[in-house]
């Protein structure tokens, strides 16, 4: 554990020492082209926030990538080597060891560093961009167990992914079987009570006397908390919808005023539908 966490506090500083090398390179080459420095101020104000988000985001895909082995042992005999990984991590130490070993003899301190920069920059394009894809790749291609244990590995991922989306075809059958059923099972159970609402409806439209109008309030509940109780919200709104038909049949497929959304307002998890 302790040697993990070794790891990745070198490769965060390696990370840093690599960016910070970047940005001097940036720096000289602007400079060189002319660029005044209250220029540079006003660019890196405008850009800080975006140059922070950049780095947040390369710095966390490092320390996630050190903090979970991201090969197989058996498919890369090399590369997932503990020192393979000290190396891969103090690659820009290293590229800035040698930048300042080949600019030995040189007096000029900006020129030094800058040498120190290059050799970090190139050091490190060269190892994380050419060399550890192209050693992967080889390992890959050279070894056959590697070939033969990806080729395997490869298959059984495919065969889980579909496996879980024949049960996940499944479930969703059983789902839709079970719910036709229900359906089935509600409009056979319904229907009486479905008639007695089509009848409520037209009974309020031609007497609209306070009596009345109680009187078919009421049964109208008492029909909306036995569906409410059946089969909940799912079961009143199939009730009232069969009624509404019901009711639009009886009245020759005229409009019919839904009354029953008012009616249960209250009820359960019903709540009367807005006008707008």
């Amino acid at each position: 554990m302790s040697k993990q966490r070794t790891l990745k506090s070198i490769h965060l500083a390696g990370t840093f020492w690599f960016i910070v090398c970047v940005g001097y390179i940036l720096v000289v080459a602007l400079r060189q082209a002319g660029i005044k420095w209250w220029v540079l101020f006003s660019l890196s104000g405008h850009g800080v926030l975006i140059a922070l988000l950049l780095i947040s985001l390369y710095l966390f895909a490092i320390y996630r990538g050190i903090s979970s082995s991201q090969k197989v042992r058996i498919e890369h005999p090399l590369t997932s080597t503990s020192y393979y990984a000290v190396f891969y991590v103090i690659t820009p130490l290293l590229g800035g060891l040698a930048g300042c070993l080949g600019m030995i003899g040189i007096s000029t301190v900006s020129q030094f560093v800058l040498g120190i920069a290059v050799g970090t920059l190139g050091t490190t394009f060269l190892v994380w961009v050419i060399i550890d894809p192209l050693a992967g790749l080889l390992e890959m291609l050279v070894l056959p167990a590697s070939r033969k244990h990806c080729a395997e590995r490869l298959a059984l991922a495919k065969a889980l992914r579909q496996s879980e989306q024949r049960n996940r075809e499944r479930l969703l059958s059983e789902v839709l079987a079970k719910t036709e059923s229900e359906q089935y099972r509600w409009r056979e159970m319904l229907k009486p009570k479905a008639e007695k609402l089509a009848t409520l409806i037209s009974q309020i439209e031609t007497d609209y006397t306070d009596k009345s109008v109680k009187s078919v309030e009421c049964e109208a509940v008492s029909i909306g908390v036995d569906a409410w109780q059946i089969g909940g919200l799912a079961c009143m709104q199939e009730l009232r919808d069969m009624a509404i038909a019901i009711a639009r049949q009886r009245n020759r497929n005229e409009s019919v005023v839904d009354y029953v959304g008012a009616w249960w307002d209250g009820i359960g998890s019903w709540r009367e539908p807005s006008l707008g």
